[in-house]
Parts: structure tokens; sequence; C-alpha cells
């Protein structure tokens, strides 16, 4: 089987670059790989922490761990490696980190190449990062590396006949730190006990959110004071029923802001074209932001960079048409709506639960512990079909206490998940 694998991941580096040709995405996975070795040369003589991140999600479970490294251990430089565009694209600016790149494919001769010159202090994998090339050659270095925010399940190949190969990688981490007991039982179940369930760091990331200003001016003036659902990470799927609600059933004191998952311009005129009341979009009243680097988007938005000539009382749908301030956004929602739960994976429901407000989301989520979780105590409510998120918005309009008591539940349920990132920085405090 190791054999196929090696196999497999040549024939990838072969084939990817030709469908770099015709692929944006897949010629960004590609082109970013010919910088990864040039970037981490600049960290050959120092101590270093790699983190490895999946994608933008597995990154936020990093995140406050980077986060509490920095405050307490000033001397190591961070590496933050990436495998998806989607990621690396959103955060390759991201200030904490001294190195940002894309982890190379994972063949023997690149993760040689790699571990030997970035030779790190600590290797941490997020969630269900696991390259064999790259863990048996930290393995044989002898380098520390954690799992954290990990998640197993009875599928994976760890636990078939087959998957020998694929168990003997595992042997590289010194401590798995995952979200759940099933989890932990499951690498008991192949004799690893060096276990602990510690939950999941986004808990302790999305907290903070609420001690940050979230205010922005330009929502507060759509808003208006009225009752307003927050469509967040939305996708085609998770659009068609939002728009057959908002054209069919919406009353005029219900006020809508959708942020796409894609904000490409003819998806974003798609969209707006769907929707038969007065719809706005974020491009349409933000002026030209300064290209100064030393403003971030969010602070040019508080510098009066949206146009006040518009008064955004007057409509009912705001698109948002750019990324990085969905988290302010959910802050002056009343409900939320999360998408991806229909068809492709449903995106991030903590930012919304840690405000303490409804989340309503599809009904494909059984991957997603929180939204399980979530689900079974009644604090975010799951729907299939036009009919039952239509009758979900109306229950929750039009009756305060059941809003209410659904918010409440999804805080402490935040409240409840914190202290993983105690936890693992307590070990790291004793390996490093």
């Amino acid at each position: 089987m190791k054999f196929l694998y090696d196999f497999a991941i040549f024939l990838a580096s072969l084939l990817l670059p030709i469908a770099a040709i015709f692929n944006k995405k897949i010629k960004l996975f590609v082109d970013g790989r010919k910088e990864t070795f040039s970037k981490i040369e600049a960290l050959k003589k120092e101590k270093v922490i790699w983190f490895h991140a999946a994608s933008l999600g597995e990154f936020e479970q990093a995140r406050p761990i980077i986060e509490a490294l920095k405050k307490k251990a000033k001397k190591y430089k961070i590496l933050v490696t990436f495998f998806s565009p989607s990621g690396y694209e959103i955060r390759k600016n991201y200030k904490l980190a001294d190195v940002i790149c894309y982890l190379p494919l994972d063949s023997k001769s690149n993760a040689k190449k790699f571990v030997k010159v970035l030779n790190p202090e600590l290797a941490v994998f997020i969630k269900y990062e696991f390259w064999p090339n790259f863990l048996n050659e930290l393995e044989n270095k002898k380098i520390s590396t954690i799992l954290v925010s990990g998640i197993l399940r009875e599928k994976q190949v760890f636990f078939k006949n087959y998957g020998k190969f694929m168990r003997k990688s595992l042997e590289a981490f010194h401590h798995f730190f995952v979200q759940d007991l099933n989890s932990q039982k499951l690498l008991n179940s192949i004799n690893f006990n060096n276990v602990t369930v510690a939950g999941d760091t986004r808990f302790d990331r999305v907290s903070k959110i609420l001690e940050q200003d979230n205010s922005l001016d330009f929502i507060n003036r759509f808003k208006d004071n009225k009752y307003t659902i927050v469509a967040g990470s939305t996708w085609a799927a998770d659009e068609e029923l939002l728009v057959n609600y908002i054209n069919n059933t919406a009353l005029e004191d219900e006020k809508f802001i959708i942020a796409p998952h894609n904000i490409k311009a003819d998806a974003i005129l798609e969209l707006q074209k769907s929707i038969n009341k007065k719809v706005v979009k974020y491009s349409d009243v933000c002026s030209s932001l300064s290209r100064k680097p030393v403003l971030s988007k969010v602070e040019m938005l508080k510098k009066n960079s949206i146009e006040k000539s518009k008064n955004l009382a007057d409509y009912q749908v705001f698109i948002i048409d750019t990324i990085g301030i969905l988290t302010k956004i959910y802050a002056t929602a009343d409900i939320a709506y999360v998408g991806g739960g229909l068809k492709t994976g449903l995106h991030n429901i903590l930012e919304p639960a840690t405000f303490g407000i409804p989340v309503v989301i599809g009904n494909k989520y059984d991957k997603f512990k929180e939204a399980v979780d979530l689900v079974k105590i009644g604090g975010c409510l799951s729907v299939k079909n036009q009919q039952e998120l239509t009758s979900t918005f109306k229950d929750l309009k039009n009756d305060i206490s059941f809003r209410n008591l659904t918010g409440i539940i999804n805080k402490k349920y935040i409240e409840d998940n914190l202290g993983a990132t105690k936890l693992i920085m307590n070990y790291i405090n004793n390996t490093i």
C-alpha cells in the first residue's frame, strides 16, 4: 500500500502542472509550492515551531496556540504551512507567523529536504492532517510532533486491515490532543495511549472575538435597529432557499445580510438579480480602500471609507462581496444562517454561536462535532428544504422567548468548551 501511495504522489506531481493550465485554483496550488523551499531557507538557523493546517478552518484551530506561543516563547520562529490555496491565500499575511507557505507534496524527497532545512523544535499538525512521508521523516529525526484538535473516525484508513503503513506513520506523534472520547477510544484500539481529550481550540479562539470591537458603522446604518438575519459563507444551494424566503415570505421589517462564499463578480450579480427586494452591495457603497499597509480593511472602514451618500437604512438586503468582516457582521445579527450544510460542507458555526444568537444550518453536518452537539441540545436548527427553512425563520422571528433561549444555549456551549489551548500549551511548555 505504501508503494501505491508514493506512486500516486508521483503521478500527482506530473499531472497537477498540466491541470493548472486549465484551473486557477490548481495553478495557485502548483505555483505556490515553487516558493516553499526558498521561503523556509530564512528559518534554517532559527529555533522553529512548525504548524501545518489543511485550510482556513484548521488554521483557526492553530491560531490560539500560535498567539499563546508569541506571548510566552518569543525566541521561537513560527512557520505555518497550508495544503489548500483557500487557506493560504486568505492567511498568507498573518502577522504572528514568521513564514507562511504551502506544504510540498508528500514525496519522500520533499519530506527529507523540508525537514532537513527546517529542523523544527516542534511540529504541530491540526485536526486530520496525516502525511505519512513527512511524519516518517519527523520520527526519523526524533522531532517532537503533536496533533491538536484531532478528530478520528472509524472509516479512516488507520482502522482498516490495509492501513498498516498509515498506522505506522502515527508513531511520529508524541501526543494526540483530540476533540472527543470516540477519537481517544479509536486510537486506543490500535495501541496508541498517548492521548488527551482536550476539545477544540476554536472555542478559545471564538471566545476572544467578544473582547474586540465588533462595530461597523455601515452595518449599523443598514440594520437601523430592525430584525436582521445574517447568512454567512453561503453557497448556491443555500442562496436558493434564502432568496425564495426573501422574495416570497419576508416582511418589510426583516433585513438580510448575505455574505456568499463565492464573491466572484458574475456570481454576485446573479445573486443580486434573483432578489426582488431593494438590494445594496458592499462594493456599491465602499470607496477605494487605502493601499497603505499600516491600516487593515476593518481599520479603514472605521475611518469612514464607506460612502455616506447612500441611505443604507432604505435597503432590505445587503450583499457582502468582500472577505474578512463576516465575524464582525455576526455581532449585529438576531439570527445567523451558516452555509455549506446542504451540499458542500458546513462552514464555521462557532463564530455566530459565541454571540449568543440562534444558528440555522443545512442537514449535512454529521462530520462537524460542534454542529452535532448543538443540534442535539437545541442551539443549532437544521433544515433540509424550503418548507423547513421558512418555518424555522418564522418561528425564530415571531417567538422571542424561543429565539433568546436558543441563543443562550449556544453561548453556554461555547463557555462550557473553553480550555483546550491551556492544556496544549502546558504540554508544549514542558516540551520545548
